[in-house]
């Protein structure tokens, strides 16, 4: 099973930067790993696993923003397609290309 946590966390003051930066610690330190900024995942051997952890997160919920949990099974993670780029380089011609690979 994966576990998916996805959030977007007000960051205009002081206090909402400290609990959305709280919040990200907290999903590390759960051994989650960020898949993109807002978006952390977590491998859990069983269902029971995962529903372990979910209460975790909800635990430890900040007070303002919005979270989703998402769980999914190995075969649908699998299924997913990722795509990575480079950094766009400039050609002779200082034509932008992206390289995909």
């Amino acid at each position: 099973m994966w576990l998916y946590v996805f959030f977007d966390l007000p960051t205009n003051t002081r206090q909402e930067r400290k609990a959305a930066g709280d919040f990200r610690k907290y999903l590390l330190n759960d051994g989650f790993t960020m898949f993109q900024f807002s978006i952390y995942l977590r491998h859990c051997s069983s269902r029971e696993n995962a529903k372990v952890h979910e209460k975790r997160v909800k635990a430890n919920l900040p007070r303002l923003g919005k979270v989703g949990i998402l769980t999914v099974t190995d075969k649908q993670f699998g299924m997913m397609d990722i795509f990575y780029s480079r950094k766009p380089k400039r050609n002779p011609q200082n034509v932008v290309q992206l390289e995909l690979f």
